[in-house]
């Protein structure tokens, strides 16, 4: 069996820079275990997996450790690839999830606008280890969706975190979303999900879904600017929209290939 294989850096206009995600168009579905095991061969944060259905796609997301709810910057790959690999005709792709309902992604000139849902976070309590794990800075504040979410004071606390990713591991969530606001943009963040083979995701579309209710509110505007800064740096233009976000951003082609089975 011979399968598709391709490669985009996604939120950025740089190879080598965003957020790399492997993308595997499907005529049907493989077994759950050879996705997980391809995309624990491909070693990304994500490997995302589509097969065409009426509406669109069916869509799904592996980390090398598990299968994902929902993931940002592998649905930005995936239509990335159909726009400029596969002669995906049309400015709009309808995508389907499992977990995530229908996400929609729209090209607008350069750029992808993904339509995701809205996570708001709540306040939560410090996780005993937590703040141990990231360097010892103490957020000022802690809240809670699918992941952490853990607001310091600026960007430099957030650019100058070491954590220690295996006492990360044990803590009792898939993710820890740090963030700050921004000295250039509106806000800037880090994410950690080593529970899920992934110390360090460079640029991570579904911890926005978590960021963009909770900058909107506290900066009092919808319409937001982004940096995630990991080494590899993303950029990501946001707009709340009720219960919905959008993420816009931009993506390069790094590698076609074909996977032997």
């Amino acid at each position: 069996m011979t399968i598709p294989i391709y490669q985009a850096d996604a939120f950025t206009d740089q190879l080598f820079g965003g957020n790399p995600a492997a993308v595997c168009p499907l005529q049907e579905w493989l077994p759950d275990a050879v996705m997980q095991k391809i995309a624990l061969e491909n070693n990304l944060a994500e490997t995302a997996f589509f097969v065409k259905n009426q509406n669109g796609y069916l869509l799904r997301w592996f980390t090398p450790e598990l299968e994902i709810d929902l993931c940002g910057h592998a649905t930005l790959a995936s239509a990335h690839i159909l726009f400029t690999e596969l002669g995906y005709a049309d400015d709009v792709i309808n995508f389907e999830t499992l977990k995530a309902g229908a996400l929609v992604v729209k090209r607008e000139g350069e750029k992808y606008v993904m339509d995701f849902p809205s996570r708001p976070s709540f306040a939560a309590d410090l996780p005993e280890g937590l703040v141990a794990a990231l360097g010892g800075s103490k957020p000022k504040e802690v809240l809670r969706s699918r992941d952490y979410v853990l607001v310091y004071d600026n960007e430099d606390d957030i650019r100058n975190m070491v954590p220690d990713h295996s006492a990360l591991a044990k803590i009792d969530t898939l993710g820890v979303i740090v963030t700050a606001p921004g000295k250039d943009v509106d806000f800037v963040s880090r994410f950690f999900a080593p529970a899920a083979g992934v110390p360090e995701d460079p640029v991570t579309g579904s911890a926005h879904c978590n960021l963009i209710p909770y900058w909107a509110g506290k900066l009092g505007k919808n319409t937001l600017h982004a940096y995630q800064v990991s080494a590899r740096k993303g950029e990501l233009w946001c707009e709340l929209k009720g219960d919905r976000v959008t993420m816009a951003g931009k993506a390069v082609t790094y590698l076609r290939g074909e996977i032997y089975i």
